[in-house]
């Protein structure tokens, strides 16, 4: 009996095989718009891609399905997604990739592109559209992806024929990890994606209008070791310039060489290790004394990978008030005397200039003035010996910095990575975990986004399995993402969230108490719910700590439990404020170290 055209199919998926070609010499089928952005993917080595699916990427949904190199992360809330992929990015210094459908999918992945364009992090977000012939006809779930993006990207694209879509995303994923790295949207309408057209994935791409620089101008840097090695009072201040661009081996080998005082931002940590003698601690509005003193009264000043912003160096007019050179690299032109004016700028790649540096500064016969950095770190001794870090521990209540203290301490001889929140615990955890290397510190500095901490430890975990991987959160951030506990479940991610619970959003309380005469307009959070029981309902275990005395066992036993996601709940005294501190519109030296400076 002969067999039907649908027998064959039905009789070829029964056992396992495709049904026989009826001409063996076809050629192959092209490949739709959705199976090329697979082959894209996949030819730029990506291993995860968190997302969530709707009707403008369901073809790219399938294509998925077929292959099994690329583990796609289903998260809870396209925000997430695209934290995710950053925090991911962060830790690894690979391209963090995320997809989500058209319309409200694009407008919740907002922030999240949004954070990483503020903190310069390597992404491609791809994103759904409606099909080509809608665009512009207020279409089920449309929206401009390309106008609302377009601020807080590198750059972005969108695709409407699917020849062009194996060059845009070879030019995407070129974008974003060259140059000062950033996100990067590749829009793609759901028609594009399903017509097919043949494949190539080009080797490498030219672009007339992008060719950003590497090599620093030799004039400029042989400038700027003349002024390094006749400075009586030196400084290097680096940022997360010198992470992005893996060069903290160069920065130490620089201050081991010259012996010069440093200090990182917020987003630098980790450049230099902790422990170093010459590292003053972090700097800015949170930043220790002696950092700050000696930012305000060095005489050359040599800034790398940093953009001087109003975080750091507080009140412009106060910061030029005292006259001292300014050596600036950056690989952005546009960063150089955005906020205050220097004397040598160098663009290009930071480890390609401090690589210059130290070779310049070897083969030179001057020396720094040894007579005067010995009377400037005298100086430096006197400023760090008002230990402004000094807290008054508690057998009552429990200090958030007591927290982070201890967790470093049972943590620093291990494969660590800590991600934070925003708000008072983010500045705890820069303050007191003391970090010894690059990308294991991962917080949200230029936006300051609330709701990172968690999407960011479940993306570094993926990439990370063995290391652990706290999340140092607070109460009220903590519930911006919090259903993301259903992600770490279906995917087992077991991270540890420290939550310090202080029942107000701590900042916000902070800034009332000094600026608004204690008016604490809507910052307390009154109707909190049972951490303990709510991590339980996510298949997690939960842990209250309520005193002093239990906060070490409570940590050793998350870390005990090494393949669960444990939530600690750890109420910490809701007084406590983060010092020191430079108030809005004041000077970098001008600092409350304590409630006796109120």
């Amino acid at each position: 009996m002969e067999m039907s055209a649908a027998d064959v199919k039905r009789a070829a998926t029964m056992d396992g095989r495709a049904p026989a070609s009826s001409s063996p010499s076809a050629p192959a089928a092209e490949p739709n718009g959705s199976e090329i952005l697979v082959r894209c993917l996949q030819a730029e080595e990506v291993k995860f891609l968190w997302g969530y699916p709707g009707g403008a990427v369901l073809y790219i949904y399938d294509a998925l399905y077929k292959q099994d190199t690329i583990e796609h992360v289903l998260v809870r809330h396209e925000q997430a997604a695209v934290h995710a992929a950053d925090g991911y990015a962060r830790a690894t210094g690979e391209v963090g990739v995320a997809l989500v459908t058209s319309g409200p999918g694009v407008t919740n992945a907002i922030t999240g592109i949004a954070t990483a364009y503020m903190d310069s992090i390597p992404m491609v977000i791809i994103t759904g559209q409606v099909p080509t012939p809608a665009i512009g006809l207020d279409a089920f779930q449309e929206c401009d992806t390309v106008g609302i993006t377009r601020p807080i990207v590198k750059h972005n694209f969108l695709v409407k024929d699917v020849r062009d879509l194996a060059l845009t995303m070879k030019k995407a994923f070129h974008i974003a990890r060259t140059g000062r790295p950033g996100p990067v949207v590749v829009d793609i309408p759901k028609d594009v994606s399903l017509k097919t057209c043949a494949f190539h994935y080009p080797e490498k791409v030219e672009m007339r209008s992008y060719n950003p620089v590497r090599k620093g101008h030799g004039g400029q840097i042989r400038k700027a070791v003349q002024l390094l090695l006749q400075a009586k009072r030196p400084y290097i201040y680096t940022g997360g310039g010198v992470i992005l661009g893996n060069a903290s081996a160069e920065l130490r080998q620089l201050t081991d060489m010259l012996g010069f005082p440093c200090t990182n931002t917020l987003m630098g940590l980790g450049a230099i290790p902790h422990s170093d003698p010459k590292f003053l601690g972090m700097l800015g509005m949170h930043g220790t004394y002696e950092a700050n003193m000696t930012m305000q009264n060095c005489d050359v000043l040599l800034a790398v990978g940093a953009r001087f912003d109003d975080r750091v160096i507080g009140n412009p007019k106060h910061f030029a008030s005292v006259e001292r050179k300014i050596i600036h690299v950056d690989i952005d032109p546009s960063s150089i005397s955005k906020r205050v004016k220097v004397d040598i700028p160098i663009v290009g790649d930071v480890k390609e200039v401090l690589l210059e540096l130290i070779s310049q500064i070897r083969e030179a016969t001057a020396r720094p003035d040894a007579g005067a950095l010995s009377s400037w770190w005298k100086q430096i001794n006197e400023w760090r010996r008002r230990e402004c870090l000094a807290y008054k521990d508690s057998a009552d209540v429990i200090k958030p910095q007591m927290v982070v203290d201890k967790l470093w301490q049972l943590t620093k001889d291990r494969d660590t990575y800590i991600t934070s929140d925003v708000g008072q615990h983010q500045m705890w955890a820069a303050q007191y975990y003391r970090f010894e290397e690059p990308r294991r510190w991962i917080n949200s500095g230029g936006l300051g986004t609330m709701g990172v901490g968690l999407p960011y430890a479940m993306g570094i975990k993926l990439a990370k399995p063995d290391s652990d991987v706290f999340c140092i959160t607070g109460e009220g951030s903590i519930q911006m993402c919090i259903q993301e506990l259903s992600t770490c479940k279906q995917y087992n991610t077991p991270v540890k969230v420290v939550s310090l619970n202080n029942r107000y959003l701590g900042m916000v309380r902070q800034w009332q108490q000094l600026d608004y005469g204690g008016r604490y307009s809507h910052s307390y959070m009154d109707a909190l719910p049972d951490f303990v029981k709510l991590a339980e309902a996510y298949g997690h275990v939960g842990l209250l700590v309520e005193k002093p005395g239990d906060v070490e066992g409570a940590l050793r036993e998350a870390m005990r439990l090494k393949d669960r996601t444990v939530f600690l709940d750890i109420r910490t005294d809701p007084t406590e404020n983060v010092w020191p501190m430079v108030q809005a519109g004041k000077g970098i030296s001008e600092m409350l170290l304590g409630s006796e400076d109120l």
